[in-house]
Order: C-alpha cells, then sequence, then structure tokens
C-alpha cells in the first residue's frame, strides 16, 4: 500500500490525464532497467513442522516478519519502515539500497522488489546481497525462507494473514468473485521482471509479445507440484490458482492483443474492473465492487458520493489489475512461479533478452503471430497440469528453443555476457526437467513422501 504522502490528490478532470499516467513511463533506450521482484514462503527452523512465519508470536515461540523488520537495519541506515495503522508491513531502501523494497504477501510472504538496474548482473549481485542480509536475522529469530510457487504443506484456513488494511479489504471481497482467490493470495509466490519501453508503440508490441508467451514461462518455470503434503497432479499449483482468481482482472485479456492497442485502451480495460479501495488521509476505504467509471461520470457509488476521484485514487486502482502481463509505467511480467535463485535470475534474463532489442522484438512478434492469440489462452489453461509437456502446435519445447535462441541472441547484442543466466531454461527446452518434476523425483525417492524436506531443500 502507498504510504499517504506519495498519494497524488491531482484532481482528475479528462481521460487524457489517466493515458498520460501510464505514458510518464515512456523512457530512452539508453535509460532501459531491469527490475527483478521475487516472493518466498517463511516457515520455522529447525524442521518446518510448522511451515509458515508468524507476524508477531509470544516471546517463547520464534518471532516472526515484525522482528525481522527491525533486525535486518536496527540502526536504520538502509532502510526505512513502512507502516500501516502502526503495523510495519515493509520497507523502503536509501542509501545502497536505494530504489528497492521490502513488503509481506497476506500470508506473509517476504517480498524484495529490487531496485531498477542495468544489468542482470547487477540483479544477481542484488539478489545474493538480499539473501545474505536476511539469512542471519531470520535464523536468530528462528525462522527461514523458501523460494516455492505454492505452498506445500499448508490448509487455506491454516494461513495467518498479515496486518494491511488493502489485505482485510480482498479477504472480504474475493470469495464473491472466485474459487480460488484467497489461495491466490495466502498460498502463492512468484517472480516478476519490470521492464521499460520506449513509446505507446513499443510498449504494445512488448505487451502482445509477451503476454501470448507468459503460459510458456508458467511452463518452464513450473515449481509448485504439492498440495497440502501431497502431489496432486499439477505442476503449477500457483498457474492452476490463477484460473479462477476474479478473472474480470485477471488473465490475458483479448483487448491486449489488437493491433490498435495502446494506453487509451488499457485504460478502458481498467475503468471497467471493479474498485477495491480508496485512500484519504492515510486511510484506507472499502469500496469494493463500485465503478471507477461510473464515479467519473458523475455517478458514484454511495460510498464515493462525498470524495471526486484522483490520480492518485486511479493509481491505486492500476495495482488491483492482475493482467499475466501488467501495465504501469512499466511492464510486468508476471507468470513464473518463484523457484531458485538461479532460475528466478533466469526469469529476467528470458524477457530482457526478448523484448530490449528492437529487431529481436520484431522477430517475436512475427513468432507469436503465427499462431491465433486464443491458441495461446488454450495453451494458459493446460501448463498448469503438463508444464512443457501441454500440447502446443508445433510443439512447447520446440516454441521453447525458439523464443529462448531469440532471448539470447538479445542478450549477446547488449555486450554485458548476460546469455549465461538462460542456461537453466536452455536445458529444460532440451528435454530436462522442471523444478516441479525434480521436486517430486525427491518426494518419490529419498523423502519417502515426506514434503517438509522441501523447506531445507529449497531454502535461500
Amino acid at each position: 500500500m502507498s504510504n499517504p504522502g506519495d498519494h497524488d490528490a491531482t484532481p482528475i478532470t479528462s481521460s487524457k490525464q489517466l493515458y498520460d499516467v501510464l505514458a510518464r513511463g515512456i523512457k530512452p533506450r539508453s535509460s532501459w532497467r531491469i527490475g527483478t521482484e521475487h516472493e518466498k514462503f517463511g516457515f520455522v527452523l529447525p524442521d518446518a513442522q510448522d511451515g509458515r512465519a508468524p507476524y508477531a508470536q509470544p516471546a517463547y515461540r520464534p518471532k516472526g516478519i515484525e522482528a525481522l523488520f527491525s533486525a535486518i537495519d536496527a540502526d536504520g541506515a538502509e532502510w526505512t519502515p513502512i507502516e500501516d495503522r502502526g503495523a510495519v508491513i515493509g520497507m523502503k531502501g536509501q542509501g545502497a539500497s536505494d530504489g528497492a523494497s521490502l513488503s509481506i504477501e497476506p500470508a506473509g510472504q517476504f517480498e524484495l522488489s529490487g531496485a531498477p538496474l542495468e544489468t542482470l548482473h547487477d540483479t544477481r549481485a542484488e539478489m545474493q546481497r538480499h539473501f545474505e542480509m536476511i539469512r542471519a536475522p531470520a535464523e536468530a529469530l528462528g525462522l527461514g525462507f523458501a523460494p516455492l510457487g505454492f505452498h506445500p504443506t499448508l490448509k487455506r484456513d491454516e494461513m495467518m494473514f498479515m496486518p494491511k488494511s488493502r489485505y482485510a479489504i480482498m479477504r472480504q471481497y474475493m470469495p464473491k468473485v472466485g474459487t480460488r482467490g484467497l489461495d491466490m493470495m495466502t498460498r502463492t509466490c512468484t517472480v516478476q521482471v519490470n521492464l521499460d519501453f520506449g513509446s505507446e508503440e513499443d510498449m504494445a508490441r512488448k505487451m502482445r509479445v509477451s503476454l501470448a508467451l507468459q503460459p510458456l514461462a508458467t511452463a518452464l518455470f513450473a515449481n509448485s507440484p504439492f498440495v497440502e503434503g501431497r502431489p496432486n497432479d499439477y505442476l503449477s499449483n500457483r498457474a492452476l490458482v490463477w484460473t479462477d482468481t476474479d478473472n474480470v482482472r485477471s488473465g490475458m485479456p483479448m483487448a491486449f492483443f489488437d493491433d490498435q492497442f495502446g494506453f487509451e485502451k488499457y485504460v478502458d480495460w481498467i475503468l471497467d474492473i471493479p474498485m477495491y479501495f480508496i485512500m484519504r488521509d492515510g486511510d484506507i476505504i472499502d469500496v469494493t465492487g463500485a465503478s471507477f467509471r461510473e464515479w467519473l461520470a458523475g455517478r458514484p457509488d454511495p460510498r464515493l458520493a462525498n470524495y471526486a476521484p484522483s490520480i492518485g485514487d486511479f493509481e491505486d486502482h492500476i495495482t488491483t489489475a492482475f493482467p499475466d502481463v501488467r501495465l504501469k509505467q512499466f511492464l510486468e511480467m508476471r507468470g513464473a512461479d518463484a523457484g531458485t535463485p538461479e532460475m528466478m535470475l533466469a526469469q529476467s534474463a528470458l524477457w530482457a533478452g526478448l523484448l530490449y532489442h528492437p529487431d529481436i522484438l520484431r522477430e517475436a512478434e512475427k513468432l507469436v503471430r503465427q499462431h491465433d492469440w486464443r491458441t495461446y489462452a488454450e495453451l494458459r489453461a493446460a501448463v498448469p497440469k503438463s508444464a512443457m509437456n501441454a500440447s502446443f502446435p508445433g510443439g512447447l519445447r520446440n516454441l521453447a528453443r525458439n523464443v529462448l535462441s531469440m532471448a539470447e541472441a538479445g542478450l549477446k547484442a547488449r555486450h554485458f555476457g548476460e546469455e549465461i543466466y538462460l542456461q537453466p531454461l536452455m536445458e529444460i527446452a532440451d528435454g530436462g526437467p522442471t523444478q516441479a518434476e525434480k521436486w517430486l523425483a525427491r518426494y518419490h525417492g529419498a523423502w519417502a513422501g515426506d514434503v517438509r524436506r522441501i523447506f531445507d531443500e529449497a531454502r535461500v
């Protein structure tokens, strides 16, 4: 949730203002950066008998996320706390961590939102520094962290909600609009990369290519084969959850594939997504189900009657949309399970290589246009269960090899030596197992059916 001081109170008087919110992201190619965000589940050491990290607990039990925030930077030199009604719910980086932030997802999934960085080597260094930073204080509090796509042991009603106002609103609303929204909130972790665009046309091309190929990314990064202590025949349960999580605001909207897609069409889509909340004077106001479009037209929901829509309201509303590729002042790739550090770095490498060289991007668009957009929507429905074994015209592994070849060429053209980070994906495309399949082999072999062993082996 935004800090109150970050809220732009400028009144909305024209549609152009809304388009301009997105257009502010236009940057020259020389200023394009790579921002990587990754989440991980907390668990109680030493044997993960309790596969969750609490927010706060009595002294006789391991202290939780609240204490971890305090321990990370006790002198406040590098991180500033972000509070929600007196509870620390995140930290904003400064100094050496400027541009980064730490936050908690609804059930305490711990997230680093990385700074915009020039190279993937910088991303790798940031990731390593983050894990080193949290490891010692977490262990001192009796906690560990494991990046996995879906919680492998706990039931939905065993998950603990964090003290964050926005999540309380979503918790009440989600069951009204889908069967898996609470699972999305509490039992999933993802890795995403945020990338820049140079013009509206460049944004639209990147959107079409990356949205079509998100199901391929889901397959390559599948890392969630367990539910409540056992396999359930799906390789990405995180992706399965997204097939019925408020589908009005998620998935692969067909309008995004339109040749005329741009800022205006994205705004039109956003305005028809039911609202969650607005912020006023540091407080969050529940307006779930209200129409932003009607509010702008002067026909507000009664809960909004005493408020005028502002740019900050629109910016907050954008964050409540969850398409597989989300547009803000940058593009967010949202299709992958969290995984090993090597795989999370490979996620950033894949998309930076594919989208950041104009010739490679045009080549990738030609590739994806060989099939109807609905073919990719059908693939999205198939990959949660089958990952790289899902049916696709010409074979999904063949598509992966073609895409990775393009991404490799794109990275080589940057002349930073970043193509080495694609190697884990190359191995999967050539027939190697996904992370999920590796865990299943461990489950049926060395673990002898004890899923809790995954916490120690996946620990970062």
